[in-house]
């Protein structure tokens, strides 16, 4: 069996250090440690590993950098196996990198429940060989976006969808949540991407929009 050329990203010094001895010790070969999705893209466009392990929360932001530096990276190369490995699920971006290079070479883990080295490494030989591994909790919360799909949305992108759904125009909702309107017209683009709703020449995307509110707000 050929040696796994990994690059690992991890912003935390000690956990991404105990990782990659680890992986060597089973055999990999982490050829670059990084510890933001910057240094990932960078490394990856370097050294074109055969697999990239990737927190999802790191610098800047803090939120969903590693995830959506994974997925952007899947996109350019569906062959490249990923795995990402955190304390959070982020719904945002999950679906996308499960969906990526038709679901395989792509797994998605919880670091606290890992309780098996050894399966651990198992799992990222499978991925490596074209598997797909999901957390049965990841799955679980997937799950619950896709049957709720205003949960996607931010606090301040339910708000405004709302305020739109009671007929207000941007100008009023700028007015009443003290925003520009620019600001509105952002968040309102915000919820027809996160709604799914892609442009087209007959339909009324807001409209649509509205709709998905009332039906998941119903009782």
């Amino acid at each position: 069996m050929s040696v796994i050329r990994v690059v690992l990203a991890e912003d935390g010094v000690l956990l991404r250090a105990g990782l990659a001895g680890l992986l060597e010790r089973f055999g990999f070969e982490v050829i670059a440690q990084v510890g933001d999705a910057d240094a990932l893209t960078a490394a990856v466009a370097q050294t074109r590993p055969d697999l990239v392990i990737t927190d999802i929360r790191m610098p800047p932001g803090f939120t969903d950098e590693g995830l959506r530096a994974a997925v952007a990276l899947r996109r350019a190369d569906p062959r490249l196996a990923v795995v990402a490995l955190s304390q959070y699920v982020e719904r945002s971006y999950a679906a996308e990198l499960l969906d990526s290079g038709d679901g395989v070479r792509v797994g998605y883990l919880l670091k606290d429940r890992v309780v098996d080295v050894e399966d651990f490494v198992a799992t990222l030989r499978q991925v490596v060989a074209g598997g797909t591994v999901v957390d049965p909790q990841v799955v679980r919360q997937l799950l619950v976006r896709r049957r709720d799909p205003l949960a996607r949305l931010s606090a301040r992108e339910h708000e405004v969808l709302a305020l739109v759904a009671e007929g207000h125009s941007n100008a009023a909702i700028a007015a009443k949540l003290v925003v520009t309107e620019a600001a509105v017209g952002k968040h309102v683009g915000n919820i027809l991407a996160k709604l799914d709703l892609p442009p087209t020449e007959d339909t009324n995307r807001r409209v649509l929009a509205v709709l998905a509110y009332l039906r998941a707000t119903a009782f």
